[in-house]
């Protein structure tokens, strides 16, 4: 078997939250840390000279139908089978398969070691959080042209692309109980969308996500210390324990699901459906109770890039828009290049139509004049303690 050497240590940034290795509540969940792009073989950086994904201007682009975008809003998620073509399957069940064996360099990742069997090789993590970070081929697919697409028909135009999950779950490997994203991440306006990439079929027998149609329309609910997080006014707005537990007399969210008994829904995809869902939809999944099968998934979230967020800032108390990337169309808030140069919006800034200053910001830079100058006067309700690593199931 050959591994990788461990990757060297590297200092952290204390302005970002992937500045250390963290669980994430779960059993082999992990969240990598920032910082420079790896340094493995070279292959984790640089982007091979054939791929499988089309990114020219004459791509053929998919085009949402109106009941496609109807049926996103009426039950809160949306399954668009065949979005993603064979050839990039499998490059994305390659790249899973060199995440297990440690043939990628990725900080934080031990290789596995020459006396593990293959079964505990395959199962050490259960999902890994942040990938594209570090390596070419997940920035590449959370900027893919055909999902942000469809992302564009139903939370665009303009897109900040947020978070990327590579879930392995290998047979055996745990579900988690019910939860709404919007939870982890909040945006204002609230737009959050998630795609989830079927890299395996997804049945009821490997552990699919499930959703409960027509609860995309509650509000999302706090934890005694997330009040006030996303909504204000409320008067009644029930408080909730124990989200994402799957013991359903544990997770109180199961109190809201009971509310619309019979309309849990299966989200069964083949390889190549991208499952698109909205961020206040209820949605849990299970174990994966297969002996032979894995469940592996790319899950990637994004927000319409005019949404504010301070997710990704320890303490949520800054604008933190900066660190995310600008998929698609324009925005008047900062913005991330991609670190590995995959085409997006972000490649080509445009100017403010209205004062025609340029929209464009890096990252790590010190101009935020774009940003709003004060967390506290927009949302004064913020919560200042935010974890966001657990998230989907």
């Amino acid at each position: 078997m050959t591994t990788t050497t461990k990757p060297a240590s590297r200092e952290t940034n204390p302005a970002d939250p992937y500045g250390e290795v963290r669980p994430n509540g779960a059993l082999g969940v992990l969240a990598v840390p920032d910082g420079p792009p790896s340094h493995g073989t070279g292959r984790e950086t640089i982007r091979p000279d054939v791929i499988a994904t089309d990114f020219s201007a004459t791509r053929p682009r998919y085009v949402v139908s109106v009941e496609e975008y109807v049926r996103f809003h009426e039950q809160g998620f949306l399954v668009v089978r065949g979005l993603l073509n064979e050839a990039e399957i499998a490059e994305l069940r390659e790249h899973g398969a060199d995440l297990m064996h440690g043939r990628v360099a990725v900080p934080g990742i031990e290789p596995p070691t020459p006396d593990m069997t293959l079964a505990e090789i395959e199962s050490r993590y259960l999902r890994i959080h942040m990938l594209h970070r570090h390596l070419e081929i997940e920035e590449r697919y959370l900027l893919h042209p055909r999902v942000l697409d469809v992302l564009e028909a139903l939370i665009g135009p303009d897109l900040l692309a947020l978070q990327t999950m590579y879930f392995i779950k290998a047979p055996g490997g745990a579900g988690q109980g019910y939860h709404q994203d919007s939870y982890y991440i909040p945006t204002y306006p609230d737009s959050l969308c998630g795609a989830w990439i079927a890299i395996d079929r997804a049945d009821e027998a490997n552990g699919c996500v499930w959703f409960t149609v027509g609860s995309q329309h509650e509000p999302i609910y706090p934890t005694d210390d997330r009040i006030g997080q996303n909504h204000t006014n409320l008067g009644d707005l029930s408080v909730v324990a124990n989200v994402s537990h799957t013991d359903e007399e544990v997770n109180t969210l199961s109190r809201i699901a009971a509310k619309y008994p019979g309309r849990e829904v299966a989200a069964v995809a083949n390889p190549g459906d991208v499952v698109f869902f909205a961020g206040h939809v209820l949605h849990r999944s299970h174990t994966n109770h297969t002996t032979d099968r894995f469940r592996q998934s790319l899950v990637c979230h994004y927000a319409n890039a005019r949404s504010f967020t301070a997710w990704g800032n320890p303490g949520r108390q800054e604008i933190a828009n900066g660190l995310h990337i600008l998929a698609l169309g324009a925005t008047h808030l900062p913005f991330a290049e991609p670190r590995f140069g995959t085409p997006c919006a972000a490649n080509s800034p445009v100017e403010v139509p209205t004062g025609g200053a340029p929209l464009s910001m890096m990252a790590d830079g010190d101009d935020m004049r774009a940003a709003p100058q004060d967390v506290e006067r927009n949302d004064p309700t913020m919560m200042r303690a935010h974890d966001t690593h657990t998230i989907h199931g």
